[in-house]
């Protein structure tokens, strides 16, 4: 079958959301299906990839955003996806590709949406009133509920948003790690802890609750040291206020090579994921799979994901959390982690988001049919 998906908010310094859409794609890409994916960049491009075709659509960037572009020009996305004629469409923004799921009702196609962000965490930050970001979440999920077959959410606490409301259409499908890529390895001790923050430097994910963190547990007589890995337009405040206080933090950006990630968090004593609105939290998986413990948001939903396989705390300071995972001897608190992250695989996530896509049943996984395809599909539509 053809599959045909779209995203916005990807970029070449993206990091959760690029590497679900690249092992999503490939894992439907190894079962036999046409994939394509739409996304857009700094200009037009059509290419052919491990994740099957990817076409690039011109589109502008988000103002503060980092670098971020959206698919704007509905026409042109539109004549594209009647060009690609899919079998399965499956969107990954909640915004300004919402009206996808109305496209493919009209036109008899099945449709998707994959809920990458938790839309009353985000307004619960952004908005002073929680009764009106209630309210408001409330109205945007029941429209995103009855414009598509399906809502995919990766973990409960993603989909407690749309539980709320009665919605009869969200499926869980958790996402994975690769294990290979992101494995144990021999490590130095030093005298100091090693912290990581891993992830976009922007409001949001709330990184300056890591800078905290390692004030106080410095603060506090622990020799800890902090590396932030990641890129945003809170970079600059960061380094401002690390410098002002004296805290031994190092600022890597964004880290571009996965086997380079991988040796950054395999050396790590600690992860730090502060984010209170996460609905995943795929770099979290995958330092547990390096064996790293990960102290985490209660907000969140990555206590559902850590386990006993770190801490999590409310609040902007983290501190407590990893002082808890420090206090377990190490080979336990590594072998926790990474018996944690093995439990996430990609071909399991892959085969739960086509049993959404309707295209195997729970009876014939495995048995790789031979499946029907239609061919390349057209160019890009000017």
């Amino acid at each position: 079958m053809r599959i045909v998906r779209l995203a916005n908010f990807v970029a070449p310094r993206s990091g959760g959301l690029r590497t679900a859409l690249t092992e999503l794609g490939a894992g439907y890409l190894a079962e036999g299906h046409d994939v394509v994916l739409i996304v857009p960049g700094e200009r037009d491009g059509d290419e052919v990839t491990g994740q099957g075709r990817v076409i690039t659509l011109r589109g502008p960037r988000v103002p503060f955003s980092g670098g971020y572009r959206v698919l704007l020009r509905r026409r042109r996305i539109a004549r594209l996806l009647a060009d690609l004629a899919p079998d399965s469409l499956e969107v990954s923004d909640r915004t300004t590709l919402r009206w996808t799921g109305r496209w493919a009702r009209r036109h008899g196609v099945r449709a998707v949406m994959v809920s990458h962000e938790s839309l009353a965490a985000l307004l619960r930050m952004a908005l002073p009133l929680p009764a009106l970001a209630r309210t408001l979440a409330d109205a945007l999920n029941r429209r995103t509920a009855r414009g598509y077959d399906q809502v995919i959410c990766t973990t409960a606490w993603a989909a407690a948003e749309f539980t709320r409301i009665g919605a009869g259409n969200v499926r869980r499908a958790p996402l994975g790690v690769d294990l290979a890529t992101f494995a144990p390895r021999v490590r130095a001790k030093g005298a100091e802890a090693v912290l990581v923050h891993c992830g976009r430097l922007s409001p949001e994910k709330r990184p300056e609750r890591s800078l905290t963190t390692l004030s106080t547990l410095n603060g506090d007589g622990l020799e800890a040291r902090l590396v932030v890995a990641g890129d945003g337009p809170l970079r600059e405040r960061l380094e401002r206020r690390a410098a002002s206080e004296g805290l031994p933090v190092t600022f890597t950006g964004f880290i571009s090579g996965r086997a380079e990630l991988a040796r950054l968090l395999g050396t790590a004593d600690v992860v730090l994921a502060p984010g209170p609105a996460e609905t995943f939290g795929l770099a979290a998986l995958e330092a547990l799979a390096c064996g790293t413990p990960v102290v985490v948001s209660a907000e969140s939903a990555l206590p559902e994901v850590v386990g006993d396989a770190g801490a999590s705390v409310a609040g902007e300071d983290l501190a407590a959390g990893v002082r808890a995972v420090l206090a377990r001897p190490e080979p336990e608190r590594r072998a926790a982690a990474r018996a944690r992250a093995e439990r996430f695989g990609w071909p399991a996530a892959v085969r739960e988001f086509l049993l959404v896509h309707g295209s195997v049943d729970e009876g014939v996984w495995g048995r790789h049919p031979q499946w029907w395809t239609r061919g390349s599909g057209g160019g890009i539509p000017q």
